[in-house]
């Protein structure tokens, strides 16, 4: 891979875990509220909650457990207590302060890149939490930039690498989403790579048959980022 530059990472599901950590506070949930709602409605009626108030509250976890209260109290008819309401707080709060769990291989791949290559985190989300993610999983110090923004697409992609004179063919993206991370840069004209993580929230989820494979690369592991590198 020729004249790259620049590599910039995603960062949740692709530095670090997350959405598991998502998915098991809503399971918690669904054991608070047993009493009041069925676990088979709680999943559908949360998503399109957080649907609806995407443009509001923006992405993370503070928007999570926004939708999540609204949801419950929707279901509940009003009933469910202050007590319960608490619990799901304090679950929010828990998932904030979760310790940032390294995925395999990328301490070491970012160590060997930042070598050869001027490195970028360039997330989105809340800004608190992701500044507090990125001090937390010591791997501050190997970016040169850190952008954290409120979405992800071609305009964002080409703002950012106008504001850092960045051409598109020498920017390459690395990151777990084809909805986020891959299709609005290969859109611009540079280089992406895809490494699936396990589970993905429905919101990201595209199906890979609907798009079209040029443009980016798949991997299955961030340690063999430097070797496609290589060439």
């Amino acid at each position: 891979m020729e004249n790259i530059n620049y590599i910039a990472f995603d960062a949740d599901d692709t530095l670090w875990v997350n959405e598991p950590i998502f998915q098991s506070a809503e399971e918690k949930c669904k054991e608070i509220l047993g009493p009041y709602i069925a676990p088979s409605e709680l999943s559908d009626r949360l998503y399109e909650t957080e649907m609806k108030n995407l443009k509001l509250f923006g992405y993370g976890i503070k928007s999570f457990m926004l939708s999540l209260i609204e949801t419950v109290v929707e279901l509940s008819d009003n009933k469910v207590s202050g007590e319960d309401v608490q619990q799901i707080i304090d679950l929010g709060k828990d998932m904030i302060r979760h310790p940032v769990e390294l995925l395999d291989s990328v301490e070491e791949t970012v160590i060997t890149l930042k070598e050869d290559y001027t490195l970028m985190i360039l997330t989105k989300g809340d800004l608190f939490d992701q500044e507090s993610k990125i001090a937390r999983s010591g791997l501050d110090p190997h970016f040169k930039h850190i952008e954290i923004v409120s979405k992800k697409n071609e305009d964002v992609y080409s703002n950012i690498l106008s504001r850092y004179a960045i051409e598109p063919s020498e920017f390459l993206m690395i990151g777990n989403s084809l909805k986020s991370d891959v299709l609005p840069v290969s859109s611009i004209g540079a280089q992406a790579v895809h490494i699936p993580f396990h589970t993905t929230w429905a919101h990201e989820t595209i199906d890979p048959s609907d798009t079209e494979k040029d443009g980016y690369h798949k991997l299955e592991n961030i340690s063999q980022v430097p070797q496609l590198l290589n060439g």
